[in-house]
């Protein structure tokens, strides 16, 4: 009995704003030149930080100013939602290149950056086998100040339909530069899998279990790189959003390039921009590049995206050299 009060008590404050006791203002008799002491600050508030695609047509030095701007807001954590490395290849070698060279891109943030695996990230078996020795799991879970993160690969095919994809997709890439038309007549162009992505029956059952053992999560942060929820029948999201039934959660992805929002059964369902990766339509809204930015409060997350070209260091210029790239499809430095 006594822990039940300890915990609830606990809670309780957690849910209570930061009091006057922190604030500490001259002895004022009358009116005050403030609105009221309630501090709008919780000891459970953290901010994260999302990033998405930078490549599939990486922008030379965006990411670099991403990151800058990171060091300079000071998230919690950041986590990404997939397309860290161009990938698509076979050579161990060349794939360790890309992901040091990624993570050395990293070296300034004070936040730990959590990985999750795009499309480029995990193209083949070979670069399943570098993530596992880099990186460990494919798909995992954590839990911060009670909100629950749920990590996912929608690239989780059988072994032989991955060999598959990936020769569909080899095939693709190398008549789109050269054949526009031919490469939208391919079957890659129409493949499901390249546009939802897949997850497995082993993948939701491990998630199933993770969301059944955490029944008190105040929160929980679905993320992707592929819009696996699109996908309807075996392989998509329905019994990870079955498990969710009743809780309040957020899902996140990217793949697209572009950035949108819908909503189902009153829960959130945001596809990210882009972090350096090429727009998929300069004429569309949603090409930007952008940070999302998430604070975790009792009343739950309040998401706001930040632009690459909106955020300014303490000297008021764009940081990394920000300035002289095009940040956003009507920025200054863009083609017309």
């Amino acid at each position: 009995m006594r822990r039940w009060m300890v915990g609830l008590l606990a809670a309780m404050l957690t849910a209570l704003p930061a009091v006057a006791a922190d604030f500490a203002p001259p002895p004022l008799k009358g009116p005050t030149p403030w609105t009221h002491p309630r501090f709008d600050e919780r000891p459970g508030d953290f901010t994260f930080a999302v990033v998405t695609d930078l490549e599939s047509g990486y922008r030379t030095g965006v990411f670099d100013v991403a990151v800058r701007d990171l060091q300079l807001l000071r998230p919690a954590f950041v986590i990404t939602v997939g397309d860290q490395i161009d990938g698509g290849t076979e050579d161990e070698a060349q794939l360790e290149k890309e992901w040091s060279e990624f993570d050395a891109r990293l070296a300034g943030l004070k936040a730990p950056y959590f990985h999750i695996g795009g499309n480029h990230d995990l193209t083949n078996l070979t670069q399943r086998k570098v993530w596992a020795r880099r990186y460990g799991p494919r798909y995992y879970h954590f839990s911060y100040k009670g909100v629950l993160f749920l990590a996912l690969d929608t690239e989780d095919y059988a072994p032989e339909r991955m060999a598959e994809i990936y020769r569909l997709r080899a095939e693709y890439l190398a008549a789109r530069d050269t054949d526009p038309d031919k490469a939208k007549s391919l079957p890659y162009a129409s493949l499901m899998e390249a546009k939802v992505g897949e997850v497995s029956d082993a993948q939701s059952t491990y998630f199933e279990k993770v969301i059944a053992a955490n029944p008190r999560a105040r929160h929980v942060v679905v993320l992707m790189h592929k819009p696996v929820w699109r996908r309807s029948g075996p392989g998509g999201l329905a019994r990870i959003e079955a498990a969710l039934k009743g809780r309040p959660y957020t899902v996140l992805n990217g793949h697209l390039h572009r950035y949108g929002h819908a909503e189902r059964d009153g829960r959130d369902y945001i596809t990210l921009g882009t972090t350096g990766g090429e727009w998929a339509d300069n004429e569309t809204p949603g090409a930007f590049d952008h940070i999302m930015w998430v604070t975790v409060t009792a009343d739950g997350p309040s998401i706001a995206n930040l632009r690459l070209d909106g955020v300014l260091d303490k000297t008021g210029r764009i940081p990394a050299g920000g300035d002289r790239l095009c940040l956003s499809r009507k920025g200054p430095n863009c083609a017309r």
